[in-house]
């Protein structure tokens, strides 16, 4: 019955399949549905969340880094900026962010 399960919900871990045993009628103990699904190698296939944003292969130029070696000794005198994707519910957003290199505040 867990294969037949497995077959259609192949995320399914062992919490999921105990309470689908139970309501297709047989009662189950958890531990000895996590226990069949280990022994048979029928481990849930996890979903991957990572969605990659970078490009490293383009015909741009790269820039230097102009700020390396360069050493601050008072407020506004270095400015450096990311930006970052957030992800929210309905796809990703952008964060941009511009820091004050000594005190570590937010500009902009």
């Amino acid at each position: 019955m867990i294969l037949l399960l497995r077959e259609t919900c192949r995320n399914y871990g062992y919490r999921r399949v105990t309470v689908e045993l139970r309501h297709r009628g047989p009662v189950v103990n958890s531990k000895k549905v996590r226990r069949i699904m280990r022994d048979n190698d029928l481990n849930p296939e996890r979903k991957h969340r990572y969605t990659g944003t970078t490009d490293s292969s383009h015909d741009s130029p790269i820039y230097r880094n102009v700020a390396k070696g360069f050493e601050v000794h008072g407020p506004d005198q270095l400015w450096v900026g990311d930006i970052t994707y957030v992800a929210i519910g309905t796809g990703f957003v952008y964060l941009a962010v511009i820091l004050d290199a000594w005190s570590r505040k937010v500009v902009g």
